[in-house]
């Protein structure tokens, strides 16, 4: 008898959480997708790429004179005394380490300030996602790139874009 009681009892609360649980809305979006499309993403790539392709050019200008430093260099070995020679080709190492670095603070700060960029972004795009979140009832947004296959209706990353364009303008990197 209490067997019977224990399982109506188990039936009726999974039919009762089965039921609570479909209830939940759940939404995805793709975030890479809105950070690439969104009018202030776009404005803050054209930065980062304009400063990478600053950086690539200042490398390949450098480059091209530490060759032609090479090259003379070469080209003087016999006329020059041994130790000349040395103390010239240490001078050009070393300025060819001290750019290295140089290069290699400016990729460091470009990083930072890519990390700098997304993270804002995320904070933007949560207030947002939790704006949208409550006026659609929705109980979960998910990453779309976690989701191995979902319906297209739960994908909400085109009115979540509209949003994100009419609320900012502009991402800004403090």
């Amino acid at each position: 008898m209490i067997k019977n009681i224990l399982t109506i009892i188990f039936f009726f609360n999974l039919f009762v959480l089965s039921n609570t649980y479909s209830q939940e809305k759940i939404a995805f979006i793709d975030i890479n997708y809105i950070f690439n499309n969104s009018d202030a993403g776009k404005k803050i790539n054209k930065e980062i790429n304009k400063k990478n392709k600053k950086i690539n050019s200042e490398l390949i200008e450098y480059q091209k004179k530490i060759d032609t430093k090479k090259k003379t260099l070469l080209t003087q070995k016999n006329v020059l005394s041994e130790e000349e020679y040395k103390k010239k080709f240490v001078e050009l190492e070393k300025n060819l380490n001290e750019y290295n670095s140089i290069i290699k603070k400016k990729n460091k700060d470009l990083n930072n300030f890519k990390t700098k960029v997304r993270i804002e972004f995320s904070k933007d795009l949560n207030k947002i996602l939790e704006d949208y979140s409550k006026k659609n009832s929705i109980s979960m947004i998910l990453k779309k790139e976690n989701i191995l296959i979902g319906k297209t209706d739960l994908d909400a990353t085109r009115e979540v874009l509209n949003l994100f364009n009419d609320n900012i303008k502009k991402i800004t990197v403090k």
